[in-house]
């Protein structure tokens, strides 16, 4: 009997044709896609090349026609300027921040629509001095537990939307000192061009507070100093997001004690780390930041620290009912009024929200405060909302029918101690803006912004320990172990997202398919031959 007219020889080398073929057939549409993308980057290129020629060109002829005086005259000016400029910015009384949360439904933003939000957020004609971009949902939950370059995308949407805003609003622009994420909470800190030079000792934290301890729920924080002379002033901004559903009230305060437990700051390298605005808008990289400083030692590694201001914004999740609304509820929900009288106002939701109730019962997220929301629910707007998001006339509010509206996403930040109120009785925090910003088509979340601004002074040492403020006695101890556990909840952040990228992308169902008949039409053959 010939081999070839046995049947599992033949279904074995149709199932072995079928993976070659499908093998062939998307080879050939990735390399189509890759050359159409490349043949478009070499037209931008060109296109780009061909601007920067007239610009020197033009240049060129202006400087030949330049006598050895003006040419003098200009690099005086513009040596002049940069003088001038350092000299403004020692002097600074103050420093503006700009805080953004966001929970981005796991799909990629819309650069060009963020940045207009976000360019509508901005106080003055002059970008903020900090912008910090706190995450959650970042991405599906196999790209980001496999995290790397699966993340770069969405990493880079928001580079571009930052790049687009501070463009429209002066001639400043942000350069990205720090991104990190764990699991699917992400932080991205910016800091403003002319002061970047300034930045001093960076480090990052991250701590998973989700099943096992993996990053569907965690914080992640940025630290880093700003020299103001022979002082530094410490900055520490933390992305959260915390356990969901009304009913979890208890489980959300435990969060926070283990993200104050387990978020423990690290340096980062110096040399890893390099600032380059290519990650902002594809340009040259630009030097190193400055090395550890010489000036001061970095300040402890834990949460709270006494010499450091502090943000926390996130999806802190905290609802306004401890459960779920009844069907004739719906029609109760907030909607738009002036008249804070109305049943309909949102001020009577805000009354039952349970973060202010747990703020002021110290049960959680303890020595931080909230400038008054004056603000409607960030969440849960509808897929309709989502869908009309942008062009409606804003006189109705589409909401979710079995949640609660609920102010989730939060800012709040740590006040100045009093020891320093006492060297600096002028000294304050100043609120310039706490909103929400519109609704996009990518999420059922608002993004929420706190705008403020400090005093251009370092947070001195206290001289005594006064038993009443945070950052001396903060309310929990570091975690001994909370090294050995965020790397064995790492480990199982890659297990689980293997075979989430297996089961729930399609690049993964895919390969899974491939694998399968393969292996099926390889166990055929074997088989045939065996037998034959």
């Amino acid at each position: 009997m010939s081999v070839f007219r046995n049947p599992f020889v033949l279904l074995g080398t149709a199932n072995v044709s079928a993976i070659a073929a499908s093998t062939y057939y998307l080879r050939a549409h990735h390399v189509y896609n890759l050359d159409e993308f490349e043949a478009r980057l070499d037209e931008i290129e060109g296109t780009l090349r061909g601007h920067i020629g007239l610009i020197e060109e033009s240049l060129d002829r202006l400087e030949g026609k330049a006598t050895e005086a003006d040419r003098g005259k200009k690099i005086r000016y513009g040596e002049t300027i940069a003088a001038l400029e350092a000299v403004l910015i020692a002097r600074m009384d103050s420093l503006s921040s700009l805080v953004v949360t966001f929970n981005c439904g796991r799909e990629l933003i819309k650069p060009e629509i963020f940045a207009r939000h976000l360019a509508n957020s901005f106080s003055d004609a002059e970008i903020p001095h900090f912008f910090v971009l706190c995450l959650q949902e970042i991405a599906p939950i196999a790209y980001s537990f496999i995290g790397g370059s699966y993340l770069v995308p969405y990493f880079h949407a928001f580079r571009h939307a930052i790049h687009l805003a501070s463009k429209s609003v002066g001639r400043r622009e942000y350069i990205n000192i720090a991104t990190r994420n764990v699991g699917m909470t992400a932080i991205m800190a910016f800091v403003r061009d002319d002061i970047v030079e300034r930045i001093r000792d960076i480090s990052d934290a991250g701590v998973g507070v989700g099943v096992q301890e993996m990053g569907n729920k965690g914080a992640v924080g940025v630290r880093f100093g700003y020299a103001i002379g022979e002082e530094i002033l410490w900055l520490s901004f933390i992305a959260a997001h915390l356990a969901p559903m009304e009913n979890a009230l208890k489980r959300r305060n435990e969060d926070w004690m283990r993200i104050v437990r387990g978020l423990v700051f690290q340096p980062i390298d110096s040399k890893a780390k390099e600032v380059s605005n290519s990650q902002t808008h594809g340009e040259d990289q630009v030097p190193l930041l400055p090395r550890v400083s010489d000036l001061a030692a970095a300040p402890t590694s834990a949460l709270y620290t006494r010499t450091s201001h502090l943000v926390l914004a996130g999806d802190l999740n905290y609802r306004t009912s401890t459960s779920k609304p009844l069907p004739l509820d719906y029609h109760g929900f907030p909607q738009p009024t002036r008249d804070t009288k109305s049943p309909f106002h949102y001020y009577n939701l805000l009354a039952n929200d349970q973060l202010s109730r747990e703020l002021k019962a110290n049960r959680t997220c303890h020595g931080l405060q909230e400038a008054p929301i004056d603000f409607p629910p960030t969440y849960k707007y509808s897929g309709k909302a989502q869908v009309n998001a942008g062009s409606g006339d804003g006189s109705k509010w589409d909401w979710s029918t079995h949640r609660w509206p609920s102010w989730c996403d939060r800012v709040l930040y740590l006040g100045l101690p009093n020891w320093m109120k006492i060297e600096y009785p002028s000294a304050e925090i100043h609120i310039n803006s706490y909103t929400a910003l519109p609704l996009m088509s990518t999420s059922d979340h608002r993004p929420v912004a706190l705008s403020f601004t400090i005093p251009a002074k370092a947070i001195p040492p206290s001289d005594d320990d006064p038993s009443d403020d945070v950052r001396v006695n903060p309310p929990f101890e570091v975690d001994p172990e909370w090294k050995d556990k965020r790397a064995t909840a790492r480990r199982k952040e890659v297990v689980v997202g293997l075979v989430s990228y297996l089961l729930l992308t399609w690049e993964g169902e895919g390969l899974l398919l491939a694998v399968v008949v393969g292996a099926v039409g390889g166990w055929a053959i074997i088989r045939n031959l065996v037998e034959v």
